[in-house]
């Protein structure tokens, strides 16, 4: 598990990642709930967090700078930015300037590049590890995140509850700069062959598409990608300060656990595919606990109490790491050096499921409640999931195909 360490690149990468996370965590659980107590309204929380998302529609942007300018210089310019951003809410902030408004702007700023992080991170990864460790790295990748939301979310939840705001902003920004700073001592990305170079933006997100749409198990794997991200993901991130207030009624800190419960079982799921990644079959791991997540969420949502909502999150997110991680590591295996870039860039362009679900579930929640709203996600993204592997059965399942490669 530990041997991806051997490479000096991935000892500088993998804190830049863990740093940058908890900046991430934190910031979310810290305005979503802001954001929940000075409106009182499910909708407009909805709203933060799908503008959190916006981002998505660019992710190929970035995916074809990463190709053409290396995805190390690509995903520091970023990262500068969150700083930067974060700044400006720790100013406004300190001087009492805050409000709701103003916490939605910078979000959807900071939601046209920070969505886009995750598929660069692993874009990085790819170009500077040896394709045979590639799954066990991209488990032990995850882990910054998972981590994150662990210990972010509950530092955010204490910080926020003991210091206000202000304080809690400076910390997130310190995140940031630090993530920034170490992400510079990270290999650049070999360059690509003159071959692979394309003189028009457009024709390389054409060719980026044109490869995802042409190989099926990447054009399944994407489908998949944007419907938990449509039916899954809202109900384990935007929704969780809903639960906790009017499901649960616990407070910030009672949040942060919920958050924590299912980031532990993250957590747990990416360490088990980071040991277990040589007999891992990637398509057929990504199908099987894709159903298995949806089917832990229907179980939570009629959870009585707290204490065992956090057990079936910790669950669910167990299941969530050993469907998206493989997925992951199938489409890097398929897309190669040439597409890498584009390819993770159309797997965020998923990412925009999220907004869509969470708008729809404000709406829905509203009139049917939390429970009923969470049953229509959870069975429709059940039997999609099982459409689409029945759909492409023949890319996805036997074991000698490329898409089940150890």
């Amino acid at each position: 598990m530990l041997a991806p360490f051997a490479v000096r690149s991935f000892r500088f990468q993998w804190p830049a990642d863990l740093s940058t996370s908890w900046g991430i965590e934190m910031e979310n659980l810290v305005l979503g709930w802001y954001v929940l107590v000075e409106t009182g309204s499910v909708v407009l929380l909805t709203v933060f967090w799908a503008l959190q998302y916006l981002g998505t529609l660019l992710a190929p942007l970035f995916g074809m700078a990463g190709d053409r300018l290396g995805h190390r210089r690509v995903l520091c310019a970023m990262r500068a930015s969150y700083a930067v951003l974060a700044a400006v809410l720790a100013t406004l902030s300190c001087t009492g300037a805050l409000t709701p408004l103003y916490a939605m702007l910078v979000t959807t700023a900071s939601g046209l590049i920070r969505t886009s992080d995750q598929g660069m991170r692993n874009a990085l990864v790819a170009d500077t590890m040896p394709g045979d460790r590639l799954m066990a790295t991209m488990g032990l990748s995850r882990t910054t995140s998972d981590s994150a939301r662990i210990a972010g979310s509950l530092a955010g939840a204490g910080l926020f509850a003991a210091f206000g705001m202000g304080p809690v902003y400076a910390v997130i920004t310190a995140f940031y700069a630090t993530g920034f700073l170490l992400t510079l001592g990270v290999a650049r990305s070999r360059p690509h062959p003159p071959e692979a170079r394309r003189p028009s933006l457009w024709r390389d997100l054409r060719d980026g598409l044109a490869y995802v749409w042409d190989t099926p198990a990447s054009l399944a794997a994407m489908l998949l990608a944007f419907l938990v991200n449509l039916t899954a993901f809202p109900l384990t991130g935007g929704l969780l300060a809903y639960v906790a207030r009017d499901v649960y009624h616990i407070d910030q800190t009672g949040l942060g656990t919920l958050v924590a419960s299912f980031a532990l079982g993250s957590l747990c799921g990416s360490i088990a595919v980071s040991l277990a990644g040589r007999v891992i079959r990637p398509a057929r791991v990504m199908i099987v606990f894709a159903a298995a997540w949806y089917g832990l969420l229907l179980v939570f949502a009629y959870m009585p109490g707290p204490a065992s909502g956090r057990l079936m999150l910790m669950f669910a997110g167990v299941a969530q790491s050993l469907s998206l991680v493989p997925m992951s590591v199938m489409l890097l295996h398929g897309a190669g050096a040439r597409y890498r870039g584009r390819v993770m860039g159309v797997r965020m362009m998923a990412i925009y499921g999220v907004p869509l679900g969470l708008l729809a579930a404000g709406g829905l929640i509203e009139h049917f409640g939390f429970a009923a709203t969470a049953s229509l996600y959870c069975l429709g993204g059940l039997f999609l999931t099982l459409l689409i592997a029945l759909r492409w059965r023949t890319a996805l399942w036997p074991l000698d195909s490329p898409a089940n490669a150890r």
